[in-house]
């Protein structure tokens, strides 16, 4: 309820980050040339996810940023380190949910919509949100730890977001070609438990870091 009180009062990076979201979206239909019918439905498909990559990152590098050193201490005599990041964790999925919709929704009246299976690519959209949440939260708090800021953020998360995101791919690109759905059954399977597990590794080690 603080991350969103907090973001509702000062909507600054709220609004920097859909204002980034329409900036790519608007040089990608430029740079694609879609009035001529250039852009393939992978093409479609990977550009989305990699600005949604980017969208993430920007979004979750300031989960710990914002937090003063006055205020860390106050928050570390009102609530364990566990609520803590799951708080954090649970906010930005949320933020991300609303941000990957807002995306694709723009995105669509743009560039289109090449979608057979909106249900399924729906889902990729949820599992997405929360994978990239899940990863760069906790690699938030090691960077806000470091003070090393977005950059030590992107080197941490590269052996687990490339992964993730590379399923999130092969997922929406079965839901945009219209497969059948257990053709995606071992991608969803993969996907949640690396959401559970990097849940379940957050709250394990980050009372460690939380008391560093």
């Amino acid at each position: 309820m603080k991350e969103v009180m907090l973001e509702w009062r000062q909507r600054l990076a709220f609004n920097s980050i859909l204002l980034y979201i329409g900036s790519t979206i608007f040089v990608c239909y430029l740079s694609f040339g879609v009035r001529s019918n250039e852009l393939s439905p992978i093409t479609w498909n990977v550009v989305f996810w990699i600005i949604m990559l980017f969208v993430s990152i920007n979004a979750m590098a300031k989960s710990f940023a914002d937090e003063q050193k006055g205020r860390h201490f106050y928050y570390y005599t009102l609530a364990s380190p566990q609520a803590v990041i799951l708080a954090k964790m649970v906010y930005n999925s949320l933020l991300m949910i609303v941000f990957s919709v807002t995306a694709l929704l723009f995105y669509s009246m743009v560039l289109g919509n090449p979608v057979e299976d909106m249900t399924f690519f729906f889902l990729a959209i949820l599992l997405g949100a929360t994978g990239f949440s899940s990863t760069l939260t906790l690699i938030s708090g090691i960077a806000y730890k470091a003070a090393a800021g977005a950059s030590l953020m992107a080197i941490l998360s590269f052996p687990v977001i490339l992964p993730m995101l590379l399923m999130l791919i092969r997922l929406s690109k079965n839901s945009i070609d219209g497969l059948a759905r257990s053709v995606s059954y071992d991608e969803i399977v993969t996907l949640m438990s690396v959401n559970v597990m990097l849940a379940a590794v957050s709250y394990v080690l980050f009372p460690y870091l939380w008391r560093s």
